[in-house]
This record gives structure tokens, C-alpha cells and sequence, in this order.
């Protein structure tokens, strides 16, 4: 990512960050340019995650490290990241009708974690997302070891999480990011 890239990044960043501000009431944008200066992996990361639509947003800070998670903040799961089965695993099992990758594959690739359930029910309280897609979660191992996985969504105010199997996808449905930083 050139200088230039960056810049504009940052400026998209930083102004989504101004004009959200009850998403992390507690925390200043020196704050996060400070902790994005010392993590340039991160801005890779960041704009991919910018580039599929995710909209990415600061929504949490661990109290302990200090570290600050941004979120994919679209109001529906990322355009750019749909119709995805679960994992690599799951595509490679698929013989008929393959989805073009999955979202475990396409999260490593851009360097993200899939939000947690914990993650995404806190996303949740932020404001109304996937009230008309879904988005696949981080899965438990022996859930996944089963052939299932989580996603989850927001329909008639509340906030849904459901199984389904890994080999599964819709148009509909795709995966939010998380990145540590």
C-alpha cells in the first residue's frame, strides 16, 4: 500500500470513526492512529476489508491489553463476501453447485478473524445489522467437527444465532471481520 492509499484509508477511517462516535464513546481517534502507526499489517488488512464492503469501525477495547477491535459496521453483511460455504474443508467437500470460496478461506486471505458470537451479539447493541442477510460466526471445533457452523442475523428486533451446515451458502450470507489491533 503506497502513501497515497494509505492516506486515503485513514481518512475513510477516521471519518467513519468522527461520525459513529457512540460505537466507542471512550476512546479518541489519536488513540487508534496511535495503536494503527504501531501495526502496519493492520492496513492491509483494514482495506480489504474496506474494499468488500465491510465498512470497517473501532466497536471494542480490551481492557487489558488495550488493544482495539475493528468491526465490519455495514448494515448488512459485506457485499463483497457473500455466498461463501463455511470453510475450506466444506468447499473442497462440495461436488455440485461450489460457491466461488469460503469464508474461513476468504478471512485468512485478508488477514481477519470471523467475529465470535460473543463479537457479533456485542456488534449488535451498536446499532441494527443483518436485518436482510446473515453472516457465518467463528464456530466452536467440535461443532465444526460435526459438520455444522454458526452464523447469525437480526429479524423481528431480536438478535438470531443458528446452526447450519458448513457446506451450506446463500446469497445472502456472508461473514463479518473482525482485526485485532
Amino acid at each position: 500500500m503506497n502513501k497515497t492509499e494509505l492516506q486515503a484509508l485513514m481518512a475513510v477511517l477516521q471519518a467513519r470513526f468522527e461520525a459513529h462516535m457512540p460505537r466507542h464513546s471512550q476512546l479518541a481517534w489519536a488513540q487508534v492512529l496511535q495503536r494503527l502507526d504501531r501495526n502496519t499489517a493492520a492496513h492491509q488488512a483494514l482495506a480489504r476489508m474496506e474494499a468488500t464492503g465491510g465498512e470497517p469501525d473501532v466497536i471494542l477495547q480490551d481492557s487489558a491489553s488495550g488493544q482495539l477491535l475493528f468491526a465490519d459496521c455495514a448494515a448488512e453483511s459485506p457485499s463483497g463476501r457473500r455466498s461463501l460455504c463455511f470453510d475450506e474443508q466444506a468447499l473442497a467437500a462440495r461436488k455440485e453447485n461450489r460457491p466461488a470460496g469460503s469464508a474461513q478461506g476468504m478471512a485468512d486471505a485478508m488477514g481477519v478473524q470471523l467475529l465470535d458470537e460473543a463479537q457479533y451479539r456485542h456488534l449488535q447493541t451498536l446499532g441494527a445489522f443483518d436485518c436482510k442477510t446473515s453472516s457465518w460466526l467463528a464456530t466452536p471445533q467440535e461443532m465444526r467437527r460435526l459438520g455444522g457452523a454458526l452464523f447469525g442475523d437480526r429479524r423481528y428486533e431480536r438478535v438470531f444465532s443458528y446452526h447450519n451446515g458448513v457446506q451450506s451458502y446463500y446469497a445472502a450470507r456472508g461473514f463479518r471481520a473482525g482485526l485485532w489491533v
